[in-house]
């Protein structure tokens, strides 16, 4: 039993750290994001139904789209948009995109 306790202490304070390490800046994700704005609008509220709102996503889903799309992961739908947009995206540079989008309000 208490292996069990050991164990599930150790993922949760692993996952907790996880996250706080892979937290970006949302100031860099503002001064980033100029180049999103043509289709994702200043605030992440795109207002062409082609585009997808950013503004509220969870970052880790933003962080693992953008990644998908850097890598040639992702192919479907605004593949060949996004691809060219993401490929020059460090990590951190993604981080901070995430941390700036999420944290605006979805209208």
């Amino acid at each position: 039993m208490m292996k069990k306790i050991l164990l599930a202490s150790a993922i949760v304070t692993m996952a907790f750290s996880s996250a706080s390490m892979a937290a970006g800046d949302a100031a860099a994700g503002q001064a980033k994001s100029g180049i999103c704005t043509a289709c994702h609008n200043a605030d992440g509220n795109s207002m062409v139904p082609m585009y997808p709102k950013l503004a509220g996503q969870h970052a880790t889903y933003l962080e693992n789209a953008l990644k998908a799309y850097r890598d040639g992961q992702r192919t479907g739908g605004n593949a060949a948009i996004m691809a060219p947009m993401a490929k020059g995206l460090s990590d951190q540079d993604i981080a901070n995109l995430a941390a700036y989008y999420s944290q605006q309000k979805a209208k």
